[in-house]
C-alpha cells in the first residue's frame, strides 16, 4: 500500500448502541463525522436484517418485471409531485449541470396523509404495484416506517450536536415530504462511457440509505479526492441534505457523491439500493439558525424559502418536476 493510500481518509462506522447506552458519546461521534465528511456510518442500527431483505426482494421482483408492466406505475407529468410517487424508468433523472442522464429506474414511496390534510394537495397518495408483486406494499411500506423512525433518532443526535433542545425537530419533520427510494442500477456494460450516478448534493435534510455495502459509492473530500464509502455489511449510511446544511449555515456539509461503475469483474452485477430522503414539513421555513452565525461565519443564505418551494426549485434542476 502507497503512503497515499494509507493516509486516505476513511468514514469511521459509529454504533447506534450508543443511542441508548452513552447518548453524548453518540451525538459527538455521530455529528463529528457529518461535520467532517458530511456522511456517517452507523451500524448496530436494530433494523431486522430479514424484513429489509424483505422489502429488498420485494423490489428485485417488481425491477424485473417487463417494461410495460411497470410502465403502468409511472405517473403523468404534474401527478405524483415531480416523479415522487411510482416508478421512475430508465433515462429521466439527470445530475445538476449533468448531460447524460444516470444508470437508474427507481420506485418512490411517500408518506400517507389524513383525509383532508392541507399537505395532500401536494404530496400524492402512494400507488401500489398489483398482484405481480404480492407483498411489495406491506415489506415496502413496513421499511418506510422504521427508517422514518430511525431518521428522528439521528436528528436529535444532530440536534445536541448544534446545542438545541434535543427534539427540537420531531415537530418540523412530522408530515414531512420524506421518501423511499428503490433503486436499481442494471448490469454495466464492460465499454459503458457514463457512471451510474453522477457527481451530486441530495436536496432534502438527511438520507438514509441501505444497500452501500456494494461498492461504488464515493464521497468528494475537502481536498477533491474521492472517498470510497466501504460501510460493514449491513450498516446505514447517513448524510447531509442541503435543506439541513442551508439551515446550520454550511456548518453540517451536504457534500457531493457518486455512483461509480464497479471494477471490471462485477460489471455483470446489479446494484440495489433503498436511500431514505428524509424532509421538513412543507410549510417549514428554512431560516437559518442564529446559533450557527458570527463574525466569522456571516449568514450565508439570508432569504429564508420553505421546505416545498425549495424542493419544487431542486426537482426541476434534475429534470424530475
Amino acid at each position: 500500500m502507497s503512503q497515499a493510500q494509507a493516509a486516505a481518509p476513511r468514514i469511521e462506522p459509529v454504533s447506534f448502541r450508543d443511542y441508548s447506552r452513552d447518548f453524548p458519546a453518540f451525538t459527538q461521534d455521530l455529528g463529528g463525522s457529518f461535520a467532517r465528511y458530511g456522511f456517517a456510518a452507523i451500524c448496530d442500527h436494530g433494523i431486522p436484517q430479514d424484513r429489509i431483505d424483505a422489502a429488498l426482494a420485494e423490489a428485485k421482483a417488481f425491477f424485473a418485471l417487463p417494461e410495460a408492466a411497470k410502465l403502468k406505475y409511472k405517473l403523468p407529468p404534474g401527478a405524483g409531485g415531480g416523479g415522487q410517487r411510482g416508478y421512475t424508468p430508465f433515462g429521466i433523472e439527470t445530475a445538476k449541470g449533468e448531460v447524460h442522464h444516470d444508470l437508474k429506474e427507481f420506485w418512490h414511496v411517500g408518506r400517507d396523509l389524513p383525509a383532508g390534510h392541507p399537505f395532500r394537495s401536494h404530496m400524492a397518495d402512494n400507488i401500489w404495484p398489483d398482484a405481480e408483486v404480492a407483498r411489495f406494499h406491506e415489506t415496502v411500506g413496513w421499511l418506510y416506517g422504521a427508517l422514518d423512525a430511525m431518521g428522528l433518532k439521528v436528528l436529535e443526535a444532530i440536534a445536541t450536536y448544534l446545542g438545541l433542545e434535543r427534539h427540537v425537530f420531531d415537530p418540523t419533520v412530522d408530515f414531512g415530504n420524506s421518501i423511499l427510494r428503490l433503486l436499481h442500477y442494471p448490469p454495466v456494460p464492460q465499454d459503458g462511457p457514463h457512471i451510474r450516478a453522477a457527481a451530486h448534493e441530495d436536496i432534502n435534510v438527511i438520507t438514509l440509505l441501505l444497500g452501500a455495502e456494494e461498492a461504488g459509492l464515493e464521497v468528494k473530500d475537502r481536498d477533491g479526492r474521492w472517498i470510497p464509502v466501504n460501510p460493514p455489511p449491513g450498516a446505514l449510511v447517513c448524510n447531509i441534505g442541503d435543506m439541513l446544511q442551508r439551515l446550520t449555515n454550511n456548518r453540517l456539509p451536504s457534500t457531493t457523491h457518486r455512483v461509480v461503475n464497479p471494477a471490471p469483474e462485477r460489471r455483470g452485477f446489479a446494484r440495489y439500493s433503498t436511500p431514505f430522503f428524509l424532509h421538513f414539513n412543507s410549510d417549514f421555513l428554512i431560516r437559518t439558525l442564529p446559533s450557527c452565525v458570527d463574525a466569522a461565519h456571516p449568514d450565508l443564505y439570508p432569504v429564508p424559502i420553505t421546505a416545498n418551494d425549495y424542493l419544487l426549485e431542486r426537482l426541476r434542476e434534475i429534470k424530475l418536476a
